[in-house]
């Protein structure tokens, strides 16, 4: 069985909801499961730590699940253009895994929420992608043979699926955009097959 992280950060929930449909995705792929990770808010008081298990979600991510998965997913809400910090710091603490070539050659793809359509979804998209190259990560978007890719009114783009949730940053995610989180986790997980050597 090829396991497939799903790492995400939420504040609002929006970006948790996006990220189970993926894993959905990534499930309806005989092979491989998916395992939801989120990561804990950065706290701007540098001696306050996060409780070891988070009171309700996903578990919080390790390094560990970084080495073990055969393929990534990447999810954030959209910060000023940028992943969120706490992602980000996250994947800050990843060099040893760089420095090791862990990552490289497994396939990633990325996704994302954010409050209006042209408020910075493609661009945090591609930011999440750059640690992603460093790590020698073989990056797949949504190809526009996804038909929803061409209709959605909301989030989703060739970058990556997405959610536009409004000024309610409501977690209510439509129709194209659960169709294009399903595809995107398809994607990685049916690449993940071809592409990652069997344990």
């Amino acid at each position: 069985m090829r396991e497939i992280l799903v790492l995400y950060y939420s504040s609002n929930g929006a970006t948790q909801a996006l990220a189970r449909l993926v894993a959905r995705g990534v499930d309806s792929v005989e092979g491989c499961a998916a395992r939801l990770r989120t990561v804990p808010r950065v706290s701007p008081v540098s001696e306050a730590t996060a409780p070891a298990v988070p009171d309700s979600g996903a578990p919080y991510a390790e390094l560990e699940d970084l080495r073990d998965c055969a393929g990534l997913i990447l999810g954030s809400p959209v910060r000023f253009g940028n992943m969120a910090a706490p992602l980000k710091y996250f994947l800050d603490q990843t060099a040893g895994l760089w420095m090791s070539g862990a990552l490289a050659g497994r396939p990633a793809g990325v996704f994302v929420s954010g409050g209006s359509q042209h408020g910075g979804q493609e661009s945090t998209l591609l930011s999440m992608m750059l640690p992603l190259f460093h790590h020698g990560m073989v990056l797949a978007g949504l190809p526009y043979t996804e038909a929803a890719l061409h209709q959605t009114r909301g989030g989703g783009s060739p970058y990556g699926a997405g959610h536009v949730a409004g000024d309610a940053s409501s977690p209510d995610i439509v129709a194209h955009e659960k169709t294009l989180a399903l595809a995107l986790g398809r994607r990685i997980a049916t690449l993940a097959l071809q592409i990652t050597p069997a344990d």
